[in-house]
């Protein structure tokens, strides 16, 4: 059975019968958890196992875990700082907080991978304007080029432990103080003003080669009539065309407010397909992802699966033997004290 082109949440701690089922329609192609599907590393590391059980080729498992204040598992798992102070550090000494990133994102990546988790929703390439509120201390950095540097050094991180990484949210959601989750923001600034500020981020990362992006809920009026995620001008001329991004597009999750001009959560989930995402997200109305399951009529391009299939995760050791190791006891002192020792004789 193929990977289908929806990510859906789950309600608790453990598969359902009904979660079963609905996690064998052949629409499904992954699953995000959040908090509320945590309790410890043992008892979601059982969760991914019996979610990866279900299917062949195994579903994606996904979660948000930047660090700050968007980490979802917390209690047995290292509080990771938000990745702003990375970017305060580089302003001092860019070698050391470009190090620093390379084993925050291992350590992120490392830590979830040991619990089957495929992806984290990471790393946020937005700029900190300093207007949005949604975005501030998530975002590395106001300058691009700083974003792009620090951000290339996380995912190498990310990738050491097994790990690709989604970059977000394209094409910057960092200029607009509105709250996607909560309204349509509209940024009114032209493209090119777009092209020699944010989007310049996402360009190097691609060129980095980035695995995955999501599109923002956002609307920029002068670009095209619809907000990024469900307009085939951001995703397929732009995205696609002319910054060559060959990678996995994820939209954001479609029970957000700001997805509400595209209609219905089926029509949202058609928009965004027909648009250029290989995979939607319908994260926490359950009545709305059965309905996006049953009216879908959207059929995957071929090269789409074999961008979801190159996202899964690459071998892991178990927490437990992750934590004997030397490797992670030094990365985890360094992420609680940035400026603890040198960083020369780290493995990563």
């Amino acid at each position: 059975m193929a990977l289908g082109p929806v990510m859906l949440g789950l309600d608790g701690l453990e598969l359902s019968a009904e979660e079963r089922e609905i996690l064998c329609h052949p629409r499904v192609g992954g699953v995000i958890l959040f908090a509320r599907n945590y309790r410890s590393p043992e008892q979601v590391a059982a969760l991914t196992a019996a979610i990866h059980a279900l299917r062949q080729p195994r579903l994606l498992v996904a979660v948000d875990h930047e660090g700050g204040r968007v980490q979802r598992f917390r209690d047995g798992f290292t509080r990771l700082p938000p990745v702003r102070r990375l970017g305060e550090i580089y302003d001092r000494d860019r070698m050391r907080a470009k190090q620093l990133a390379r084993v925050t994102g291992w350590l992120m990546a490392a830590e979830l991978r040991a619990v089957g988790v495929d992806l984290s929703f990471a790393p946020v390439l937005d700029l900190d304007h300093g207007i949005s509120g949604v975005i501030g201390d998530r975002a590395f950095h106001r300058d691009p080029e700083a974003v792009a540097d620090l951000a290339h050094a996380y995912v190498s991180g990310m990738q050491k432990a097994g790990m690709e990484a989604v970059g977000k949210h394209f094409p910057g959601h960092g200029g607009i103080a509105a709250d996607s989750h909560l309204e349509l923001p509209v940024d009114p600034r032209a493209y090119a003003d777009l092209e020699h500020a944010d989007l310049l981020a996402f360009e190097r990362m691609i060129h980095y080669g980035l695995a995955a992006i999501m599109p923002a809920h956002v609307l920029y009026p002068q670009v095209d009539d619809r907000p990024a995620g469900f307009s085939a001008r951001w995703l397929r001329d732009i995205l696609r065309r002319r910054l060559e991004f060959q990678g996995t597009i994820f939209s954001d999750d479609l029970d957000m407010a700001g997805a509400g001009e595209a209609g219905a959560a089926p029509e949202r989930a058609e928009a965004a397909l027909t648009a250029g995402c290989d995979m939607v997200l319908a994260c926490n109305d359950r009545r709305a992802a059965s309905a996006i399951l049953e009216r879908l009529r959207h059929v995957s391009e071929p090269v789409s699966q074999l961008r979801l299939i190159r996202l899964h995760g690459r071998g892991h050791p178990t927490l437990e033997r992750l934590r004997r190791g030397p490797v992670w006891r030094r990365a985890v002192r360094l992420v609680h004290d940035y400026d603890a020792f040198p960083l020369l004789d780290m493995d990563i």
